[in-house]
């Protein structure tokens, strides 16, 4: 498969199909069956069913879906941890599929790692040994992979830590011995499957915040696996809902609450705060005749909810101005409706920014 427009990720066609002669499923009308249909006639699960999307370099794009949607089947058939029934895998222009058994090995050390939701740490070596783990299986001299090892410690704020055996460490602090392991052989691509659903809120918004600020520093390619709606529009770049094996939407925040693609997505969406998610490109509209045109201006893409105090110590419509110029006005009503109102279906002027 070759690379195409140079994504850091490429899956066409993916398909993971659990049961017996899954293959013979692939190309009949059996295929299209819902998950119960399809089992009661072949006894066979469809996972993963005509699954494609791409993954811009340094994007943090997230699955999100309820258990039993797909999603981790998903994540694991992207480096072969599962085996795909069918379609095609590309990760920084190399054919995963294709890979020889020695190509496969080189890929999960070197270019792309994994963070689990269960840590997997090592009880009996300390934090710095655990996070050095990767480089020892790469053969990386002792001194050169605890030197590495030490600066990743400091990165994700566990200085001082290196000598602590993991089960004295809080989940919170485990679950960054195991984002730092992940870190330090320096990978393309970072998969995380559901990592903070075990932890208590206010730890899980911590790590969240981590994540974010580590993706600032670091830029890495990050591809995050969730059920949780807040977690997946807080970190996500773009989110592909999935639900039965399929996609049902992918698209930025923005887009999953302004224009749910189903009533599947409306369901989910539905108690999204709309002022803190959708812009001003959403709810403008043209002025009207009577309406002046001195009034404060704000782009197109400030949050609604960051424009409400400009409207309300405004007497004239706010000017939003995109890339050409003027493309519409707001007011306090608008603004009002906005976010207490009905759901927007589509952007009155324009697609949001994705």
């Amino acid at each position: 498969m070759a690379s195409s427009g140079g994504a850091a990720i490429e899956v066409r066609g993916l398909w993971k199909i659990f049961g017996p002669r899954a293959e013979r499923v692939l190309g009949s009308p059996d295929a299209r069956l819902d998950p119960a249909a399809l089992r009661r006639r072949t006894g066979c699960v469809a996972a993963v069913k005509d699954v494609g999307f791409s993954v811009r370099p340094g994007e943090v794009f997230v699955v999100m879906g309820l258990s039993g949607s797909g999603k981790s089947t998903l994540v694991r058939c992207l480096t072969r941890l599962i085996e795909p029934t069918a379609g095609e895998i590309s990760i920084a222009g190399q054919d995963v599929r294709a890979a020889s058994p020695a190509q496969l090995r080189d890929l999960r050390r070197h270019r792309v790692s994994m963070v689990f939701q269960h840590f997997g740490l090592m009880p009996h070596r300390g934090v710095l040994d655990n996070v050095a783990y990767g480089l020892e299986v790469q053969g990386v001299p002792r001194a050169r992979r605890h030197r590495r090892a030490g600066e990743i410690l400091s990165l994700v704020g566990l200085d001082g830590f290196a000598d602590v055996r993991p089960d004295l460490l809080s989940g919170g602090m485990q679950q960054r011995v195991g984002l730092a392991r992940a870190l330090a052989s320096d990978p393309e691509v970072l998969l995380f499957d559901e990592p903070f659903s075990a932890l208590d809120p206010l730890i899980r918004r911590d790590m969240q915040a981590e994540v974010i600020r580590l993706h600032r520093e670091v830029g890495k390619t990050m591809v995050f696996i969730t059920h949780d709606l807040s977690e997946a529009l807080r970190l996500g770049e773009r989110v592909a809902i999935m639900r039965a094996g399929s996609i049902v939407q992918l698209g930025t925040a923005e887009e999953l609450v302004g224009a749910p693609a189903d009533d599947y997505v409306a369901d989910f969406v539905r108690d999204v705060p709309r002022g803190e998610v959708l812009s001003l490109r959403w709810i403008c509209r043209p002025p009207r005749e009577d309406e002046r045109l001195d009034g404060p201006a704000l782009p197109a893409w400030t949050v609604i909810r960051d424009a409400a105090p400009v409207a309300v110590r405004s007497a004239c419509p706010i000017r939003v101005i995109g890339e050409g110029g003027l493309i519409g006005v707001v007011d306090r009503l608008d603004i009002l409706t906005a976010m207490t109102g009905t759901p927007v279906r589509e952007p009155r002027a324009g697609k949001s920014r994705s």
